[in-house]
């Protein structure tokens, strides 16, 4: 069997089983979409492996290195921020208070946010067509995930996170 095939059922499993325990298990709905957000990420590393460090200072390559670098550190700051400030209960996204500082301050989605530059990382490694419509189906599957996440903090939070989401954006500081 291909090693492509194997890596993509067993990374297929995992995020399968992650999304259970974290998300579908406590009712938050959102884990369904970001389900297919990893699971592109996936497909455009397995599909771009053999390229990852060819051409190594073309302009692409740098752009790519920047996504993925934008990527770990929106993603630490948005974990670090939501163990230290949101008091979770169980999992790290279970938390019982409104985290809007650090990065949450700019961003309400630093981990969604962190997929997006991922792929957008991952897809610069080689353009083509196959890469981007993998790529099209991880930005849909952030947007959605992020839409059902505002949903349940909305339930959650109520007023407090409506007030929130008027003061920052969704995935990019002052843009998006």
């Amino acid at each position: 069997m291909n090693a492509f095939w194997i890596i993509l059922a067993a990374g297929t499993v995992f995020f399968l089983i992650g999304t259970w325990t974290v998300s579908v298990r406590d009712k938050r709905y959102h884990g369904y979409p970001r389900f297919f957000a990893f699971e592109s990420v996936l497909i455009l590393v397995l599909l771009n492996a053999n390229v990852w460090f060819r051409n190594p200072w073309s302009l692409r390559q740098i752009f790519s290195w920047l996504f993925l670098l934008a990527a770990i550190i929106v993603v630490a700051a948005g974990f670090g921020a939501l163990r230290k400030h949101g008091k979770p209960e169980g999992n790290f996204e279970n938390t019982t208070r409104l985290v809007n500082v650090g990065i949450y301050k700019f961003i309400r989605h630093p981990m969604y946010a962190s997929l997006v530059f991922l792929g957008v990382g991952v897809f610069l490694k080689r353009v083509r067509l196959i890469t981007a419509l993998v790529l099209t189906i991880d930005l849909v599957a952030c947007w959605i995930t992020a839409l059902m996440d505002e949903r349940e903090m909305k339930a959650r939070f109520g007023d407090e996170y409506a007030a929130y989401m008027k003061t920052t954006k969704r995935f990019i500081p002052f843009i998006v």
